[in-house]
């Protein structure tokens, strides 16, 4: 009696250990065919309000999420459209007011701390887009750039950006962020027959679009510096960009 319970929760073990080695939490595949609609809202979280989570797949998740919820998609994994929004919303809304409170809290001194490169560069430009597109605009254009929409939201909160310009602009940046990814992967599904079998480089091609108003931005401030005008707009409320360091 008692060896087969132990080889029953061995079994049980081995499928469970299965189970995790089979979820690879950077492709966005795996993480839906694993955890669905909830997995949307708890990687979009991790990534918009924790620090740790600058390295999950936002864009392409997002993406995904919609291609799968078209009716002509085929395979083993069909999602549900309204819940797939209302869980990306929800996810990126709640992680990115999330990341402002904990940065409003730590202050400079918490992402002085970290240790990874990518985040400090991040930090870097993120502070960059507030100082020379003002709050409003570069809470919105930060969404569409990986690790920037990761470390902006706590560095408005370091940065005493007013609780209600953020709170506006980050809603209104995290409903076009989410809604139109995940829009544009539902009409690709349900009006391209079979789109699924090249999921890979419609996904990357989908990125690359994502990121393409942040260089046409750049290029743009480029040419404005180079002809000896200003880099950009007059920002909103300038007197909130900078603070000194944390001692």
């Amino acid at each position: 009696m008692g060896g087969a319970t132990d080889m029953a929760v061995a079994a049980a073990a081995l499928h469970a250990g299965t189970v995790t080695q089979a979820v690879n939490i950077l492709d966005a595949g795996s993480l839906l065919a694993a955890f669905g609609a909830l997995g949307v809202a708890v990687v979009l979280f991790a990534e918009t309000g924790l620090l740790v989570g600058f390295f999950l797949p936002g864009d392409s998740l997002l993406f995904t999420a919609g291609l799968l919820c078209a009716p002509g998609v085929g395979g083993a994994v069909h999602l549900s459209l309204p819940q797939v929004l209302v869980a990306a919303a929800v996810g990126t809304l709640l992680g990115s007011q999330t990341g402002y409170w904990i940065g409003r809290r730590g202050g400079r001194a918490l992402l002085a701390r970290g240790r990874s490169r990518k985040l400090q560069e991040g930090a870097a430009r993120a502070e960059e887009y507030l100082t020379r597109y003002g709050h409003a605009k570069a809470i919105v254009l930060a969404r569409f750039v990986p690790i920037v929409r990761t470390v902006l939201n706590p560095l408005a909160g370091a940065l005493n950006v007013p609780v209600r310009t953020y709170t506006l602009w980050q809603v209104t940046g995290g409903l076009i962020w989410t809604l139109g990814l995940t829009l544009a992967g539902y009409a690709l599904g349900a009006s391209v027959p079979n789109v699924d079998r090249y999921l890979l480089p419609v996904v990357a091609l989908v990125v690359l679009v994502s990121l393409a108003p942040i260089g046409l931005e750049l290029l743009r401030s480029r040419k404005q510096r180079r002809a000896g005008g200003p880099a950009a707009g007059p920002t909103d409320e300038p007197d909130h960009a900078t603070v000194p360091p944390a001692s």
